[in-house]
């Protein structure tokens, strides 16, 4: 069956480079949806395929399409939707109906929160078997709604363009997010006449949205008159390509700043601005915030008290207008593109002469609450005792790794600390859970970051730091990099367990009293997992590190291959945390 189908591909398409065969030459459906989304200039899809699809993506690579196999949708959904936040264009996931789909609603669902462009793409039931019981028959249209910016079943092969085109432009317009579009295998298969398929759709691209003057002068006016300014960085502005007028703002005018995780490397995190290590301060004792493309949800404590200063004016950028007063209401909400505004804003503050100098009040506060901080996680990352701390490791691989790397990252205190010891002096360069908290979402953003790379940017690398907990989610993918050629360094962090684990003396005891399921900790994994030899499968070596010598020299090994990837296991103090925090890191609810 599946050598008739691929035999019936190509004997179409001889019919359509041949029209001496035939008066009215015809296409179909796979042709006609492939040919579409290369026109909306999409490079990139990640799948697996299945029936009714497995055409689909042999038409997607004969268009020119790259087509990257996974072994999950929910990794390939998390894959397309980290290109489409390198590229700024939606990567697609295919899939096939039924459980495929269902599948990849962890990473619609991610996509949308996050606000990445993704455009799913899933086959489905035969419609002239609807309702009576087709195979792998569900309501994906409908199930796919609560997820997407857009939906839809196209009616007809001939309207197939008009409905890639509004699924590419709504994922990426305003705030990008995710697109379905539903393709039952009949019309899959179903043939037309190419002259009565209209030309393809391709809207012009959108224009940057420009903000009120009237609002820049007023948000510049707040910022010269504030006693404690603050710049918080969003992914957003990563998002915006905003990096060079960032940059330019916070050189000129001396503003301290505070990047997002996502936001890391818009403007260097080491640039004597950068007050990460002075965060809670900053956000406690600010009066005037400039917020750029990020969010006052739970990730920036919703901007209310114990966190900020009750009395903190907000001035909120930002492309989707429907965010404006979120949990506060801000005092200059201004809708427009980030970099505009910045420019906009930079050009105000220069015509007021507004410098923060570092002998301000503002600044020696922070600094000196920089120091604290700074001595507390150097005496813990100059602790080399082992077992391990994660101070320890994120400094060794810090020193140890390409400058230029991309980040990817997830876990708990695997991720929260990292973010703080693993910096990014270049814009989206920084992938991890984000948003949402998607555990799971490691290996398929590292698949996309080293596809960018290999074609955007050869040579630089993409270094996947996980915890033991999160690699467990789409561990396999290791398979994929390795069919791919794709040489990403997976570095895990292994404390056998959920935010922290124990060790085996004292798991063994714990589980002598009786039955495993009712003595065994949630938070327990198994201990000291040798997960370096999932590389065994494919006839290499991993490393397995325990002091911060082995560490450097697993990396520089790593690095040193670039055809493959690599997996690095470090196992570290079971009972290692994060420093002691002035705040729980969740701000409670007020109800």
């Amino acid at each position: 069956m599946f050598l008739g189908r691929l035999a019936q591909v190509t004997l179409r398409k001889s019919v359509q480079v041949c029209p001496k065969l035939s008066r009215s030459m015809v296409t179909d459906g796979n042709t006609i949806l492939a040919e579409s989304l290369k026109k909306q200039g999409v490079e990139y899809v990640f799948g697996i395929v299945g029936i009714p699809v497995i055409e689909t993506a042999m038409a997607f690579q004969m268009a020119g399409l790259k087509y990257i196999g996974m072994r999950n949708e929910q990794a390939a959904a998390y894959a397309a939707q980290a290109i489409g936040y390198l590229t700024g264009k939606p990567g697609v996931c295919l899939a096939v109906s039924g459980p495929g789909l269902l599948h990849c609603v962890g990473g619609m669902a991610n996509a949308q929160v996050n606000a990445w462009p993704l455009l799913v793409i899933a086959g489905s039931c035969a419609e002239d078997h609807e309702g009576i019981g087709g195979f792998q028959e569900w309501p994906q249209v409908d199930s796919s709604r609560l997820y997407c910016k857009y939906v839809a079943r196209p009616p007809s092969a001939r309207l197939i363009p008009l409905h890639v085109e509004k699924a590419v432009r709504l994922a990426c317009a305003g705030r990008p997010g995710a697109a379905y579009l539903d393709m039952p295998g009949t019309l899959l298969l179903s043939e037309v006449e190419e002259e009565k398929v209209p030309e393809l759709y391709n809207a012009e691209t959108v224009k940057l949205a420009h903000p009120d003057p009237a609002l820049v002068t007023r948000a510049a006016e707040l910022l010269a008159k504030a006693e404690r300014p603050l710049v918080i960085v969003g992914k957003g502005a990563a998002y915006a390509q905003a990096e060079n007028a960032l940059r330019k703002l916070v050189a000129d005018t001396g503003l301290p700043f505070l990047p997002t995780p996502m936001g890391k490397g818009v403007v260097p995190d080491t640039s004597m601005q950068c007050v990460s290590t002075a965060r809670t301060q900053a956000l406690l004792k600010a009066d005037v915030i400039l917020l750029l493309g990020a969010r006052l949800n739970w990730m920036l404590h919703f901007g209310q008290t114990p966190r900020f200063d009750p009395k903190v004016k907000i001035i909120q950028v930002d492309i989707s207008p429907e965010e404006f007063h979120n949990s506060v209401k801000s005092e200059v909400a201004v809708h427009s593109d980030i970099q505009p505004f910045v420019e906009a804003l930079s050009t105000k503050l220069k015509e007021k002469k507004f410098s923060l100098s570092p002998s301000h009040a503002w600044w020696q506060a922070l600094a000196q609450k920089q120091k604290a901080n700074t001595e507390f996680v150097a005496a813990q990352a100059n602790d080399v005792s082992t077992p391990l701390n994660y101070f320890a490791v994120f400094k060794a691989v810090q020193e140890a790794i390409p400058k230029d790397s991309i980040i990817v990252s997830e876990g708990a205190n695997t991720m929260d600390i990292g973010r703080g010891l693993l910096l990014n002096d270049l814009p989206r360069h920084r992938l991890d859970a984000g948003t949402f908290g998607t555990m799971g979402v490691g290996p398929g953003f590292a698949v996309a970051a080293a596809q960018w790379c290999r074609e955007r940017a050869p040579g630089k690398r993409v270094v996947c730091v996980e915890g033991d907990s999160a690699f467990g989610f789409s561990g396999m993918e290791i398979e994929t990099m390795f069919r791919y050629k794709l040489p990403v360094i997976i570095i895990i962090v292994n404390n056998n367990g959920i935010y922290s684990g124990f060790d085996k003396e004292v798991m063994a005891d714990i589980q002598s009293g009786g039955d495993p399921a009712q003595t065994t900790p949630p938070t327990a994994l198994s201990v000291q997992v040798r997960y370096e030899k999932m590389m065994e499968m494919f006839g290499e070596t991993g490393h397995l590190c325990r002091t911060v010598p082995e560490i450097q020299q697993a990396i520089k090994a790593a690095v040193a291959v670039t055809d493959r990837p690599s997996i690095i296991n470090i196992l570290i103090n079971p009972a290692s945390s994060r420093k002691p925090q002035a705040f729980n890191w969740l701000t409670e609810s007020k109800l």
